[in-house]
């Protein structure tokens, strides 16, 4: 069974405690909050406050993504928002290893995420660190888009990398998830499945969850 962690980015913003109340009676792992400075994708979405309002309605794992410039800047607020797992991205981290160190002193759990075009072997020399990898399969910053499938094989691939380093991490994938495409990512090793459009604009969400979880 994958892990299931519904993006708040495509959440109701009007009703936002509703629909995290509504994700904890579900049977959903994680909540995933993404965070964007419109610097680093073309996007501006949650802050700390927002974040840290989330994490008041939450009664699960919290998943936060930075799609920012200078993360390393933002760790401790992110933890002091309440951020279980804290995701940085390869591409915005000139010191990428004294950043997931730093991650880890506070606290959390460290993940890494790639965007399309970046390759899983770049990871190598960090992956024994990491708790978590994050496979974008849509190019980050917008919710809904469609499902890039080359994403199946970088998520073998790095299944490959982590079996053969004897790495820890989990393997997450965010965008374009459904059932199709989450069927094809969990034969293909992933761990852990982001979903937003597909729970949030579906009849039932938590159906919805129910049915990516048995996947």
């Amino acid at each position: 069974m994958p892990i299931v962690s519904p993006s708040l980015l495509s959440a109701d913003f009007g009703n936002l405690q509703r629909d995290c109340e509504m994700l904890n009676a579900s049977t959903c792992d994680w909540f995933h909050i993404d965070v964007m400075d419109g610097v680093f994708v073309p996007n501006i979405s949650f802050g700390m406050n927002i974040t840290k309002t989330i994490a008041k309605h939450c009664q699960k794992v919290m998943d936060v993504h930075l799609m920012i410039v200078q993360p390393e800047r933002y760790i401790e607020d992110f933890k002091n928002a309440g951020a279980h797992y804290l995701t940085v991205h390869y591409e915005a981290c000139t010191h990428l290893h004294r950043t997931i160190q730093q991650i880890k002193a506070a606290g959390m759990k460290a993940g890494v995420s790639l965007n399309p075009h970046t390759p899983v072997m770049l990871l190598k020399e960090v992956i024994a660190e990491l708790d978590l990898v994050l496979i974008m399969s849509v190019n980050p910053g917008f919710g809904g888009q469609s499902f890039i499938n080359q994403s199946i094989t970088k998520v073998r691939e790095l299944r490959q990398l982590i079996t053969e380093t004897g790495s820890k991490a989990l393997i997450e994938v965010d965008g374009g998830v459904n059932l199709e495409t989450g069927t094809h990512l969990v034969n293909a090793g992933a761990d852990a499945l982001v979903a937003g459009n597909f729970v949030f604009s579906s009849g039932n969400p938590t159906a919805t969850i129910a049915q990516l979880k048995q996947l």
